[in-house]
């Protein structure tokens, strides 16, 4: 019986020697480093439940245990049971797919007895958006991206179909919504199911990127040219005559889902991901495109924006190939994952923007109908 109790006391003393030697080992790293020991954070702040939850958050993200044995858990968990972790969803034929850009399509929309679409807030804001701009003889065209589960649903499942409306149900009701209410949307769901429909068995998967969220470079010119398009039936941009070529350049990328893992060894299991570009030159004087604050059409949007453009190869993505389709520069506020409310409120600081506008084109990847960064807030401009 005391062997027992001492083998049991044992157990707790080593149990107790684990969870306290993780603050410690903390503790210590962050004192040596000149910092004061985050956990003191606690004693200055009110136990509110939201400012608990943020200090365990924080604890978590600066953890230098975590970040040591984390990766290789991930690892671990990949390698025995291909389980991409909480923001990544493990599709067929070797493609990844953004979780949330899962739950967005299969999960139920929250609605209420006001608001019996679920997307009351959504209207409202661009509502409120397209009448702050027509205050100002500025016109509003609306540009809902797929993410890439609707476009190839079915390498995210063998019982999906390609391009099945199904799929993108939400999206096609908050369409219908605006449209209701005289909001121009351009439909981008049309526009990728006809070029699926053309697409060959060995260009399969050509307009979005196989472990990334975002389009590839075909994907991105097919967007503009169908912006563009509707651009120019209803007349809302006067003609230009600036002229661009396209450049053909090939860039490498490895995938911003596998990156959100943050496990580089479950990154060096895969090749980075060839991508075919159409870099947008000037024919006048050979320089790769750029933006001009003071154009009539101003672009706002996500990363969907900045893909291609303002990073490798740049002058690439959606932004230039409109300019090329339009012949004539435009001007650009993009935000990573902001384009519900933070393009907005960056305009509302910089209502110069608007001087000499006719048109904003406003983007945004279709989870953020739900999943918004700072939701869909009005936000007045100035």
């Amino acid at each position: 019986m005391v062997k027992r109790r001492g083998h049991q006391l044992l157990l707790v003393a080593h149990f107790l020697a684990v969870i306290y030697a993780v603050g410690l080992l903390q503790a210590v790293k962050e004192v040596r480093e000149g910092e004061r020991p985050q956990v003191l954070d606690l004693f200055h702040q009110r136990p509110t439940a939201s400012n608990l939850r943020a200090f365990e958050k924080d604890l978590e993200a600066q953890s230098c245990v975590a970040q040591v044995l984390r990766p290789w858990m991930q690892y671990a968990r990949f390698l025995a049971f291909k389980d991409a972790g909480e923001k990544a969803l493990i599709g067929r034929s070797g493609w990844w797919f953004y979780r949330p850009d899962v739950r967005y399509l299969v999960e139920p929309c929250p609605t209420s007895s006001k608001d019996k679409t679920g997307y009351g807030e959504v209207v409202s804001a661009i509502i409120s958006f397209r009448d702050q701009l027509a205050a100002r003889d500025i016109r509003l065209l609306v540009v809902p991206v797929p993410g890439k589960p609707s476009v190839y649903s079915e390498m995210v499942s063998a019982r999906a179909f390609p391009v099945d409306p199904r799929v993108h149900a939400h999206t096609r009701r908050l369409i219908g919504d605006l449209t209701g209410v005289g909001v121009e949307v351009v439909d981008l769901f049309d526009a990728f199911a006809r070029a699926r429909a053309g697409e060959s068995r060995s260009h399969a998967g050509r307009y979005y990127l196989i472990r990334d969220t975002h389009w590839s470079g075909d994907g991105a010119r097919l967007a503009a040219e169908a912006v563009a398009r509707r651009v120019r039936e209803l007349g809302w941009a006067t003609t230009s005559s600036t002229v661009y070529d396209l450049k053909p350049v090939r860039v490498s990328r490895p995938g911003d889902i596998l990156r959100m893992l943050r496990a580089q060894q479950i990154e060096q299991l895969f090749e980075p991901q060839e991508v075919e570009c159409g870099q947008v030159i000037r024919r006048d004087n050979g320089q790769p495109y750029r933006d001009d604050p003071s154009a009539s059409i101003l672009v706002l949007g996500d990363s969907f924006l900045r893909i291609y453009e303002r990073d490798e190869p740049g002058s690439a993505g959606f932004i230039a190939h409109l300019a090329r389709q339009l012949g004539q520069p435009i001007a650009s506020i993009v935000s990573d994952g902001g384009a519900s409310t933070l393009v907005r409120q960056e305009l509302a600081r910089k209502p110069a923007l608007l001087v000499g506008k006719q048109l904003v084109v406003w983007e945004f990847v279709e989870r953020d109908i739900r999943f918004g960064m700072e939701g869909w807030q009005q936000v007045p401009i100035p």
